[in-house]
């Protein structure tokens, strides 16, 4: 497939998408598509310099990306920073996490007009796309511009990886734009060498979200009170869930609360447009349900509580007894079940955890993690833990030390950037890598 024809393909799936898309955003006033912003038709200032782009596609990528951007600026104070995201919630934490440090723009629609447009408006030094975002008219684009691009925190699930095998030859000239590829694992870094990237561009950096830090005793008691939570009320988190799994996890704390009724369940549903949904279902099953949002305020004893917010998940980990991650009692793949691992805390999970499947095995080889089949045997091993205190810390110990094991990705990750993407300074880009010795090989 030639670069004329993925266009063409692209234009029509722009049409067909984005038109009725629209329709039902006008209609329901949902979320907003920023096709504007996407097509580079906003107004924005030019940079005084080059500048350095990182991408994020939502929430989790601009995160993720919190400690790169903490390195880039104390490393490099002077070069300007622009994240671009394709949602409005990861939109919305770029603005509230970095500002003052980063400048938010929308990831353009990969268009040429759209990305020539948006690329103007950025004069990037370098590119760093959080995880494995391939798009091929940006990437020619910039290699066109000899603008260095970086995949940072790269991984190609089970779920990914068949689909970009399907359409290894227009993908394979595209990977040869891309400078350096920093993986997760040496699985990741076998997967994109078989789509075509050049094994000596290719390295095994670990996860950059294994480098966060857990939270301090200030930020604890500053949960506790911002939940509400009284002095000495337990609670278990159950994060990041897709539909048909909050039935599963409220029969858990229904099959808990009987003879426990200190325990609080904190639900976030992964996709924050389903709250009103998971708050009438755990209204349905006769739980007092309130928002996340709406506290802290006077409550009830051991109610839900639904989280509407973004970028909070991680730091409520922190304060949880127990934390059971979602997307693995239904066929989803899973989540990073590593965030409340490095929180020291025990960590729950199902059985459908393709896409993390090494996050999975490191924590049950650990005993820091227990993979449960279904709800019924959640509600048993919830029960265990929150009433074995030692059992509790022995698991979450387990499941510290297992994480932090793999740390060091954001030192390892910004090597690579000074090495492949800063090695001429901030305004020149280097030419294609041909030293050093990848972390991985085929």
């Amino acid at each position: 497939m030639t670069f004329a024809v993925y266009t063409a393909l692209a234009t029509v799936a722009l049409i067909a998408g984005f038109g009725p898309a629209a329709i039902v955003r006008r209609v329901t006033r949902g979320v907003p598509l920023h096709l504007r912003a996407r097509l580079g038709w906003t107004r924005a200032d030019r940079p005084p310099q080059p500048s350095g782009w990182i991408h994020a596609v939502s929430v989790g990528e601009a995160i993720a990306a919190a400690p790169l951007v903490a390195g880039l600026r104390r490393l490099h104070p002077e070069l300007p920073l622009v994240m671009t995201t394709t949602t409005d919630t990861g939109a919305r934490i770029v603005r509230e996490r970095y500002a003052g440090d980063v400048t938010h723009r929308f990831f353009p629609l990969d268009l040429p007009g759209a990305v020539r447009r948006v690329t103007d408006a950025i004069e990037p030094a370098f590119l760093v796309t959080m995880e494995t975002e391939l798009w091929p008219n940006v990437l020619r684009h910039l290699a066109r511009r000899r603008v260095p691009v970086m995949i940072a925190n790269g991984r190609l699930s089970d779920r990914s990886f068949p689909r970009y095998r399907r359409v290894r030859r227009l993908l394979a000239p595209t990977l040869t734009q891309v400078a350096v590829f920093a993986m997760q694992s040496d699985e990741d870094a076998r997967r994109i060498i078989a789509l075509g990237a050049p094994p000596e561009r290719v390295f095994v950096t670990g996860n950059l979200k294994n480098d966060a830090l857990a939270e301090s005793a200030g930020a604890v008691e500053l949960w506790h009170r911002l939940l509400g939570l009284e002095p000495g009320q337990r609670l278990w988190v159950a994060g990041s869930t897709h539909a048909g799994e909050e039935d599963a996890v409220l029969g858990a704390h229904r099959a808990i609360a009987g003879t426990r009724p200190d325990v609080t369940l904190v639900l976030a549903p992964r996709h924050p447009e389903r709250v009103p949904d998971v708050l009438a279902l755990a209204r349905a099953r006769g739980f007092h349900a309130v928002r996340r949002s709406e506290l802290p305020r006077a409550r009830e004893a051991g109610p839900v509580i639904v989280v509407d917010t973004v970028g909070e998940l991680a730091q409520i980990y922190g304060i949880a007894d127990v934390v059971f991650v979602g997307g693995s009692l239904v066929p989803a793949g899973g989540h990073n079940m590593l965030e409340a691992g490095l929180r020291r805390k025990p960590v729950l999970f199902g059985p459908h955890t393709e896409n993390f499947r090494d996050a999975a095995a490191l924590l049950v080889e650990s005993s820091g993690g227990i993979r449960v089949a279904d709800g019924d045997a959640l509600a048993r091993e919830l029960g265990r833990l929150l009433d074995d205190p030692a059992l509790r810390e022995r698991l979450g110990a387990a499941a510290g030390e297992a994480v932090a094991s793999r740390s060091g990705a954001v030192k390892e990750t910004l090597e690579l950037v000074e090495r492949f993407l800063l090695a001429g300074g901030p305004d020149m880009a280097p030419s294609p890598p041909t030293l050093g010795k990848p972390g991985a090989t085929p």
